[in-house]
């Protein structure tokens, strides 16, 4: 049972992620992965010069992150050309691992942990969506206080993926993580038991899962 992990910026996302590791279920990180396809010695970083220029690279090589990130959230037309080069190529991999995990037994999970899960399609691929879910104005308030930045460049970042109420249309189990880190454990408790369920009650004598035994619901 492949399962897509997403949220938004500040939603709590990455939390719940390290929470399932925890509990056992293996967790496939899209941001590793973006990272690992970006290597200096990468095809995926000779296009990225290619395409932006070596400017982007700091004196050793590498992506300068910090410089394409400010880039990027102030042009949406050079960020869907980033995405271009970057989303094939982690999707790939993700694809490759959660294979090698599930091994054509449904019974087994492999959970991708991907940010843009909804802006890149792949949650039409996966057999369950899990969205962790927090109102846009709890996006800001943390966000704001988190990263120790002004109202305008939290905005930048959070219109930079889909309305978190859009997402939450797409999903089927959402998980409402508007309470503090105190909650968390609980929620993710619930989630983890919830998932492993439904691959039991899915998992097909062919080795596939059945999506029919998924059910839309939101854990509080």
């Amino acid at each position: 049972m492949i399962v897509g992990l997403t949220g938004g910026i500040a939603t709590g996302k990455s939390t719940f992620s390290a929470q399932l590791r925890a509990q056992g279920l293996p967790v496939i990180d899209a941001d590793v992965l973006a990272r690992e396809v970006v290597a200096p010695g990468t095809d995926g970083l000779a296009e990225i010069v290619d395409t932006f220029g070596a400017v982007y690279l700091t004196p050793n090589g590498e992506l300068d992150r910090v410089r394409m990130g400010a880039a990027v959230f102030a042009d949406e037309s050079m960020r869907e050309k980033l995405n271009a080069i970057i989303h094939p190529r982690v999707r790939a991999g993700m694809w490759a691992k959660a294979r090698e995990i599930t091994a054509g037994d449904a019974r087994q999970i492999a959970i991708l942990d991907v940010p843009l899960l909804m802006e890149g399609g792949t949650h039409t691929l996966v057999d369950v969506t899990v969205l962790v879910y927090a109102s846009t104005a709890i996006q800001y308030e943390r966000l704001i206080a988190r990263n120790d930045l002004t109202y305008e460049q939290a905005r930048a970042r959070i219109e930079a993926q889909w309305p978190i109420d859009q997402k939450r249309d797409l999903a089927d189990i959402v998980v409402d993580n508007a309470g503090g880190m105190d909650e968390v454990p609980r929620l993710a408790q619930a989630l983890g038991e919830h998932l492993k369920a439904l691959a039991q009650r899915g998992a097909t004598a062919e080795g596939t899962f059945d999506k029919s035994v998924v059910e839309r619901m939101t854990i509080r």
